[in-house]
């Protein structure tokens, strides 16, 4: 079975548990603050493969919150990022965490600046109060090499549900480019051994 590590980003009242709740059980839940990090598991079967799927919901981040996404970012496969389209301050934390994020993984995790990330502009059925165009958020995500949607976790289940599915498809697809270049490294460094030790034995013959 493979195991999953996707970890869920966002201001206060950008409804990222709302979202994550929305995944995990069908159910909507309204807003609350936790001032806890909690970790939920599932197990779930996708493109016929068993998934032990492992999600990291912090407490919500600010701008100047950089400690508070070292481990996340160190930990996750994956990552959700969310918004509120009609808070633009909410928009401009998600842009602030997106930027910390390949930063944290170009630093830490050896050049790993593609880890999938899914950009998400939540409460699309407040679009009468909606302070940041769905262009802008689209604009950021393809600046970024992000995924991009926008969905109403209070409204659809569906479009929840599709947004996880392809980030699932996107981070299983990314491991297996990693174990295939950590591979193909490890060939490489043996045939280069292989080839000083038996051409030191050629050269002294």
């Amino acid at each position: 079975m493979n195991d999953i590590k996707l970890a869920l980003l966002g201001s206060q009242g950008a409804g990222k548990s709302a979202v994550l709740v929305r995944f995990l059980t069908r159910r909507f839940i309204g807003e609350y603050a936790s001032n806890a990090n909690s970790l939920y598991h599932k197990r779930l079967s996708i493109d016929g493969r068993q998934l032990n799927l492992e999600v990291f919901d912090p407490c919500s981040q600010s701008s100047e919150a950089r400690c508070i996404l070292e481990e996340p970012v160190d930990w996750a496969d994956g990552f959700v990022v969310v918004y509120n389209i009609s808070d633009r301050t909410s928009f401009i934390n998600a842009k602030n965490i997106v930027r910390q994020i390949r930063e944290a993984r170009a630093d830490n995790c050896k050049g790993d600046t593609e880890v999938p990330v899914c950009l998400v502009g939540n409460k699309q059925d407040l679009c009468h109060a909606r302070q940041v165009r769905e262009d802008e958020g689209r604009c950021l995500a393809q600046e970024n090499r992000c995924h991009f949607q926008e969905v109403s976790a209070a409204e659809s289940y569906q479009d929840i549900a599709n947004l996880f599915t392809q980030l699932i498809r996107q981070v299983m697809e990314h491991l297996k480019y990693r174990a295939d270049r950590r591979r193909y490294s490890g060939s490489k460094s043996m045939a280069k051994l292989i080839n000083n030790v038996f051409g030191k034995r050629r050269k002294s013959v």
